[in-house]
């Protein structure tokens, strides 16, 4: 079983930073892609930013520039340093990432969720 927990959250004004950090843990085998996604109530979940094992980064167009993703693959984790935030950044930030597991395969893993609020 694997668990990504996620910390950082929180109340911040617009042109304010935050950063996100998840950390993954359990039975890891290897981990792929790790990633961030959010959803704004009546929402759907989207992409954020995305970065490989090696260290290839994809970022959403309404996030370039301003946000920065990152990984320690010797601890499993995934961080997400938000700059300039705008209100419509507000939403609950998940992690996501492919892990394999000790005899198994691949399979995709989401965190709990952390918010994040701007205020104007």
């Amino acid at each position: 079983q694997v668990q990504l927990v996620e910390s950082g959250g929180g109340l911040v004004q617009a042109g304010g930073s935050l950063s996100l950090s998840c950390a993954a843990s359990g039975s890891i085998a290897f981990i792929g892609n790790m990633g961030w996604y959010r959803q704004a109530p009546g929402t759907q979940r989207e992409l954020v930013a995305t970065i490989s094992r090696g260290g290839s980064t994809n970022y959403a167009d309404t996030v370039k520039a301003r946000f920065t993703i990152a990984r320690d693959n010797a601890k499993n984790t995934v961080h997400l340093r938000m700059n300039t935030l705008k209100p419509e950044d507000t939403a609950v930030y998940y992690c996501n990432a492919d892990v394999r597991v000790y005899g198994s395969d691949f399979d995709n893993y989401w965190g709990q969720g952390t918010q994040v609020t701007v205020s104007s």
